[in-house]
């Protein structure tokens, strides 16, 4: 089965910088679309930024656009999110997640079929 393990998250003043990696082990598609979650209580939990698996297909949400880069190191079976001039609604637990399948404009909106456990991100005013 799947496993995928996040790490990178902490605290940090908003204007801050944070990069999150994302390993992921036993993922056996042909194609598949890795991508980053975020949530805070009370909330749904809303598309950061999602990549193809050795390609090179990335979507953003907007409110990340020009601050989150998402990129992955196929030899390493990680991705990452570099994530810069952070602010304070940025705080959130990052998850990130697979699914089978191309990276299309709607990715968010996938079943995806692997999660990891979340590392929480806190961007302090």
């Amino acid at each position: 089965a799947g496993q995928l393990v996040e790490s990178g998250g902490g605290s940090v003043q908003a204007g801050g910088s944070l990069k999150l990696s994302c390993v992921f082990s036993g993922i056996t598609y042909t194609r598949s679309c890795m991508s980053w979650f975020r949530q805070t209580p009370g909330n749904e939990r809303e598309g950061v930024a999602t990549i193809r698996v050795g390609g090179f297909t990335t979507y953003y949400a907007d409110s990340v656009k020009g601050r989150f880069t998402i990129s992955q190191d196929n030899a390493k079976n990680t991705v990452y999110l570099q994530m810069n001039s952070l602010k304070p609604e940025d705080t959130a637990m990052y998850y990130c997640a697979a699914v089978e399948g191309a990276c299309t404009t709607n990715w968010w909106r996938k079943q995806y079929n692997y999660w990891g456990q979340g590392t929480q991100v806190t961007v302090l005013a």
